[in-house]
């Protein structure tokens, strides 16, 4: 059963009553309340411009604990030659923006709508959303953003303009970022290569809650 939000309320039904794809309702807006309440119960917005908003809680969860972070020999001497140089909560706009414009194989457009990017930065200003910037003789070359729930990072969406951009913002992100687990949402082998994993709802939401 897929369920309308009370737009009076920021409350969500139980995420254990989703879909099997993991959709679980649809409506309501993207205020920081409704958000934030959002993800400390698994749940996140992802819909386009023509539809409402949907709600997803996954039953399976694609993450990536940084301990079991899988380095190639290849990226290591990326890594090492300081080609890259990693900041965050730099520019979370221009991040957000450029994550929103790439063209992505498979898909006709963005779910990162106008309404998407103006309300991560709000509750960046809030210090909810937070962004991880890669840069290349001074220019934005790659990044990500997401939601900090705890030691929990909830990615969104990365870019990269060349090669390893992105996984170099990722990498610094797990070794430096202070989370004990990167949820990855939706499964890519990229993200597989690098070692995440499938866990269930249950053993995520146990360290969504001790976080």
């Amino acid at each position: 059963m897929i369920f309308e939000l009370d737009p009076s309320s920021v409350e969500f039904p139980d995420p254990a009553l989703a879909e099997p794809d993991g959709l679980l309702a649809f409506g309501g807006d993207l205020r920081p309340e409704r958000l934030t309440q959002a993800y400390r119960l698994g749940i996140f917005p992802w819909y386009s411009d023509d539809s409402p908003i949907l709600w997803y809680s996954p039953h399976e969860r694609f993450v990536l604990y940084p301990d079991e972070l899988k380095i190639s020999k290849s990226m290591r001497q990326v890594l090492r030659s300081g080609r890259f140089r990693t900041t965050q909560n730099h520019s979370f706009r221009e991040v957000i923006k450029a994550c929103a414009s790439r063209a992505r194989r498979g898909q006709d457009g963005t779910w990162i709508t106008a309404d998407m990017q103006h309300a991560y930065v709000k509750l960046h200003e809030l210090g909810v959303a937070h962004s991880i910037e890669t840069w290349h003789n001074n220019d934005l070359v790659g990044g990500l953003y997401g939601v900090a729930v705890g030691k929990v990072f909830c990615g969104e969406s990365m870019f990269s303009m060349i090669a390893n951009a992105s996984k170099a913002a990722l990498i610094w992100l797990c070794q430096q970022g202070g989370f004990r687990l990167v949820d990855c949402q939706v499964y890519t082998e990229h993200l597989a290569s690098l070692g995440a994993r499938m866990i269930p709802r249950s053993e995520y939401m146990a360290l969504i809650n001790s976080a």
